[in-house]
């Protein structure tokens, strides 16, 4: 039988000291845009606040107290919703389009990103099929082939966007929780071949794709066109020095670096908060994803422990890609960090995920 013990209360300290962190830099980051056009208190307050902190908290609350049961009863459905409900994005009238890419839907005041339910939705489908196939993912057969039939439906999905980072992320997740559920290392080899297979032939067929490729091989490449944002966030990263210029201080967010609240504000933050505090972000980050792995090594069961893998990995993989790309080891992707960037959908799905794995920390056999 399964026991209610205490919440862990280690994995939510950490959590919250990550909240904190992530909502000082996005002031810090903020602080002084207002005077530019374009940039209002909305940005900063409405969105971030309003919609991802409060409104992240009280689905924290809600996801914590959800029978886990509901989740893998449900699973195909939530699956199936999530899919269509990102379809929506190429809805005329409905979906938002931004340098070329239809990620956003249109939610009265505000903009929403539903490729954050697909990407949950899937993971726990994937967690769901794992359980009830685990004594034959032994066979290359069932371990590759059950992969690639659930993230098919996905695949093509976030590549019409496209959103290749978001699919990027979600195929680590789904190779982890496969390692995770029992397969063998080879299975893993294998999926990691015909990601990298994957990636060079997206390189090849999309020019998006492949100018980001060839300046991650030299950064130096086009300083005013593909290769512009990682020479302004080394320029960023590289004045910081060890303490930083202080709080609100970055210069090179005053138009210089783009998207300086979003996908480059760990550059803003190492600007202004030196490598103390971008090393206070990474070790946060780390701290997380090693206790979220503790609580699926711990789960009552292998569903629960799945999808806690899934969501940890899901979380510091998509932090990870983001602070990798700012620091140039890593192609650019265009992905929000965790906690920290512009990003009300982001930051209440992420406390969504939280709340799923307080609520598997709290039960055990």
């Amino acid at each position: 039988m399964k026991k209610i013990h205490s919440v862990d209360k280690i994995f939510l300290s950490i959590t919250a000291l990550l909240t904190l962190a992530g909502l000082f830099v996005f002031t810090s980051a903020s602080f002084g845009l207002f005077a530019h056009k374009g940039f209002s208190l909305k940005d900063m307050f409405f969105d971030q606040v309003v919609l991802g902190f409060f409104l992240g908290i009280v689905m924290l609350i809600i996801m914590f107290n959800i029978p886990l049961k509901i989740f893998r009863t449900y699973a195909l459905s939530i699956f199936i919703g999530a899919a269509l409900f990102t379809l929506l994005v190429f809805v005329p009238g409905i979906g938002a389009e931004h340098g070329g890419a239809k990620r956003w839907l249109w939610l009265g005041p505000t903009s929403f990103q539903p490729s954050e339910i697909l990407k949950l939705g899937t993971i726990i489908y994937f967690a769901a099929i794992l359980s009830l196939l685990k004594d034959r993912l032994q066979t290359a057969k069932y371990a590759i082939g059950v992969f690639f039939a659930v993230i098919a439906v996905p695949a093509i999905i976030l590549l019409l966007e496209p959103d290749n980072g978001t699919l990027g992320v979600l195929f680590v997740a789904m190779c982890a929780m496969l390692l995770a559920s029992g397969a063998k290392i080879r299975h893993f080899f294998i999926l990691a071949a015909i990601g990298i297979i994957s990636v060079g032939v997206l390189a090849l067929a999309s020019p998006h794709v492949k100018a980001r490729m060839l300046t991650f091989f030299n950064q130096s490449r086009d300083p005013q066109g593909a290769g512009y944002q990682i020479q302004k966030s080394f320029l960023a990263i590289g004045s910081g020095g060890i303490t930083g210029r202080g709080f609100g201080q970055s210069i090179q967010k005053f138009g210089s670096l783009p998207e300086p609240t979003g996908d480059s504000i760990f550059a803003v933050a190492a600007e202004e908060f030196g490598f103390i505090g971008g090393a206070i972000l990474i070790v946060l980050f780390l701290l997380f994803g090693v206790r979220g792995l503790q609580i699926a090594y711990r789960a009552p069961d292998l569903f629960s422990g799945l999808l806690a893998v899934g969501i940890v990995i899901l979380i510091v993989s998509q932090s990870f890609v983001n602070i990798g790309a700012m620091l140039g080891v890593i192609p650019l992707k265009g992905i929000p960090l965790i906690f920290v960037s512009k990003g009300g959908s982001a930051l209440i799905f992420a406390f969504i995920e939280i709340g799923i794995l307080l609520n598997i920390s709290k039960l055990k056999i």
